[in-house]
């Protein structure tokens, strides 16, 4: 069992178990802030807690309580960071399955994060704004001092084309997708750390990770989904019974003209501890004395059925109960009517029997979709950035869940639109303060392939602008379509552009040929957005209905992963083609294919002007694709024979390729150095030295039958 714990919280309260709009008014409470450190090296963390002792219904609101953390840098300039309201867990690994139990700790408090970016000497203070007051800390100070961390991923300053760190260092991202992170996915927390282990392991750097799924993984902004799941959305809610408003009061409702029994279940299992007193609380109603709800989760033990005082009128109720000795998790709990009729429940809580934090904050019904995050995914994301920087993982963070935004953007000059940007604006200001000090955060990417046909300008641009304003570390920015969408990839307040393609049998002959795909749909960005970084950030095998290729298990060598990733990595974009179906790809080992080509591309200078190379080949039947530079050249030698289609489906061997020569044009004069590398082993199969006095550069090519790649340098 591993353990694992986020910091203890000492001031604020839980917001759901907050009922009226502002609590707590007045009084000469004073606002507090503490530095978890008087040093810290340059890009790294310092947190600070402050002491808020006022109480909000809706802390994520900012034009409620608008709290913010104002810095003075070194060099004298002001930066003003949003500070972020969090609630904080243990986690614990359990040996079993390596299931994780995520369980809150100690009251919600306010936090801020910041990654200094300039040696010496920081003052800090908090401000806070609400209707009504304006008050701010007492100063603290802390020191930046030297660190080896490179940075925030950036767009070159040398060559726009690529990424590179703050400090300087090019930056080339080789990874995959690993998208849906959670308790009932393939990829656990616990699973997603081993794997960052084994793609940190065999040299990958880069992965693109959603937070933006719905129920079925993590979700920072989504339906609460306790009473259903989002793929069969039949909750049994109806208007409040007494309720003037009905239509805006909903509560749970059982038999009348809905089903008589439902279950509780949340998404994130609901975590408890072994051997602890519980209560259960809320308030019933039904329509006759002889009728009443029934309660059961497993062996635990409610009591007798709720029962309302009188008909038609609610009843309060308190349940306690003991967990098991060894229990965990409450998997479900059902509510089922007795005596025919209907009854109504509201304002369900499950708390210690001690106090604590409010458990079932996912069954509340009334609480807004977007502008709630989930606090368990949110710690969730917490521990996937901290496990990404001990491994030197960067993220693509996909932030903003489609659904719940793509119908409110239809048209860029009606309410629905603006208050989807003001939304919008709310989720990014929560990512910048809780997770926007990581360096290893490489980008935002607003949606997974929304749309393409929406006039999403309006909201890129109002997005990318806020970001500018708020975003101190200056993340780069980029978003997904369902199809090309060239106005996106040129759209100036959009730093990344990205396409996704997926292989499949509609794609006729070319789908037998992953590096011609890889090449045109490279080719296509490049077309559109030819200074800028760009990255094919989905890519694989796939049926004509999107579902997993029925090849992917028969290519056990992993043929279209390892030759999409040589030919990506060489052909001008700013990273490999990123896979998905990592459910597959993981136990296929698939990690083994990075290593070779980590080393390979280690110190090729991708911001030194390099393009496509004209370099041929002659005397076998040999594809070559690459960079080159006027000194330089680096090379992929393709067998086309050699094609997944070929071996995996034709179940043909490509052959041998033997007395061929390759012919570099356009290099000056100087003596070179040739190594020709073994794309499987990750090693030298060859090197030498050739004196170029004038015109091409031709050497003899090692005999291969797959692939082969060279590099070639001035001495």
């Amino acid at each position: 069992m591993r353990t694992s714990y986020a910091r203890p919280a000492r001031w604020a309260g839980f917001m759901l178990s907050l009922t009226a709009a502002t609590l707590a008014r007045g009084g000469d409470a004073a606002l507090g802030l503490r530095a978890s450190a008087t040093q810290v090296g340059k890009y790294q963390r310092v947190d600070f807690d402050l002491a808020v002792p006022w109480l909000y219904r809706s802390p994520f609101d900012p034009r409620e309580v608008d709290v913010t953390l104002e810095i003075r840098t070194p060099g004298g300039e002001t930066q003003c960071l949003p500070a972020f309201w969090m609630q904080p867990y243990e986690r614990q690994v359990l040996q079993r399955g390596g299931k994780d139990w995520l369980y809150p700790t100690g009251p919600a408090t306010w936090r801020a994060r910041f990654a200094p970016q300039e040696l010496g000497r920081y003052e800090a203070l908090a401000k806070l704004k609400d209707a009504g007051r304006e008050v701010q800390s007492p100063d603290v100070s802390f020191t930046c001092v030297a660190s080896t961390d490179p940075g925030f991923v950036r767009t070159s300053t040398k060559d726009p084309r690529f990424l590179a760190f703050s400090e300087g260092r090019p930056m080339f991202a080789i990874g995959q997708n690993l998208a849906f992170i959670g308790p009932t996915q393939f990829v656990t927390l616990a699973r997603a750390e081993e794997i960052f282990d084994k793609l940190s392991a065999n040299g990958a750097n880069f992965l693109r990770v959603w937070t933006c799924c719905e129920d079925w993984a993590m979700a920072i902004e989504a339906r609460k989904s306790a009473w259903g799941r989002s793929w069969g959305w039949k909750p049994p809610f109806a208007p409040t019974p007494d309720d003037d408003d009905a239509a805006d009061r909903r509560c749970i409702q059982l038999g009348g003209d809905r089903a008589a029994g439902v279950n509780l279940s949340t998404p994130n299992p609901l975590a408890v501890r072994p051997g602890t007193r519980y209560v259960l609380a809320g308030k019933v109603r039904t329509v006759a004395a002889d009728v009443s709800v029934k309660l059961s989760a497993g062996s635990l033990d409610f009591g007798p059925p709720l029962r309302a005082e009188r008909p038609n009128t609610w009843t309060r109720f308190q349940r306690q109960f003991e967990t098991g000795a060894e229990q965990r998790f409450i998997d479900q709990i059902a509510l089922r009517l007795e005596g025919g009729g209907a009854a109504w429940l509201d304002e369900l809580s499950l708390r210690e029997a001690g106090g604590g934090a409010e458990l079932l904050w996912e069954a509340a019904i009334r609480d807004p979709i977007r502008g709630f995050y989930n606090p368990t995914d949110c710690f969730l994301l917490d521990q996937l950035v901290e496990s990404a920087e001990r491994e030197g993982i960067y993220l693509q963070l996909c932030l903003i869940t489609r659904d719940l935004y793509m119908s409110s953007l239809k048209d860029d000059q009606s309410s629905e639109y603006a208050q989807a940007i003001g939304d919008a604006k709310n989720l990014l200001r929560y990512a910048v303060a809780r997770w926007g000090y990581s360096t290893h955060v490489a980008a935002w990417e607003y949606f997974n392939e929304i749309d393409p046909r929406l006039p999403a300008d309006r909201f890129y641009d109002e997005l990318g602008a806020y970001l500018e304003q708020i975003d101190i570390y200056g993340h780069l920015r980029t978003t997904s379509t369902w199809a090309p969408s060239p106005k996106d990839w040129k759209h100036p307040r959009l730093d990344i552009a990205q396409a996704h393609h997926y292989i499949r049998p509609a794609d006729k002959e070319q789908g037998h040929d992953e590096v011609a795909v890889v090449l045109q749909r490279v080719g296509m960005l490049r077309q559109h957005a030819p200074r800028r970084p760009a990255l094919l950030a989905e890519f694989g095998l796939a049926e004509d209905n999107w579902q997993r290729s029925v090849y992917m298990k028969q290519d056990a060598d992993l043929v279209h992963f390892h030759n999409a990733l040589w030919s990506s990595a060489l052909s001008g974009a700013s990273g490999t083609a990123l896979f998905w179906w990592w459910e597959l790809l993981d136990p296929m080992d698939a990690y083994r294919h990075y290593a070779p080509l980590s080393k390979f591309m280690a110190d090729v200078p991708l911001d030194s002007g390099l393009e496509a190379t004209p370099a041929r080949a002659s005397g076998g039947d040999i594809r070559v694709i690459g960079l080159q530079g006027r000194d330089c050249a680096y090379l992929w030698l393709f067998h086309p024979p050699a094609t997944w289609w070929n071996q995996v489906v034709e179940k043909k061997a490509p052959g041998t390729v033997a007395s061929a020569r390759l012919e570099v044009p356009q290099l000056a004069a100087g003596t070179y150095r040739i190594v020709w590398w073994d794309t499987g082993r990750g090693v030298s199969v060859r090197e030498g030295d050739v004196k170029l006095e004038a015109g091409n550069l031709t050497v003899d090519i090692p005999s291969f039958s797959r692939d082969l790649a060279c590099k070639i340098f001035r001495k």
